[in-house]
């Protein structure tokens, strides 16, 4: 598994483009799905308004995340390397 991730870690610049005609290849394939039964007017009306719904939430759900980590609840990163120092321990 390390070999992999070496591998792809090397050839960076490859697994980004992949990564975009992948997602180009899905926007695409969801222009493709007939759309005439859909539940509401916007998954009918949006193009590809699933892929849009979730790259918006996990966008959202990621600021969520870092918000929470720097307003306290990440420890720092030298946390259990640092030494106590004299003001901590009175």
């Amino acid at each position: 598994m390390i070999a992999l991730i070496e591998y792809l870690q090397a050839r960076l610049k490859i697994v980004v483009v992949v990564c975009y005609v992948l997602l180009a290849l899905i926007a695409v394939a969801s222009l493709l799905v007939d759309t005439h039964h859909a539940h509401s007017w916007v998954e009918q009306h949006v193009p590809a308004f699933w892929s849009l719904f979730g790259f918006t939430a996990a966008a959202v759900i990621i600021g969520v995340a870092r918000w929470l980590g720097r307003s306290g609840i990440q420890a720092p990163t030298d946390f259990y390397t640092r030494t106590p120092s004299s003001e901590e321990d009175a």
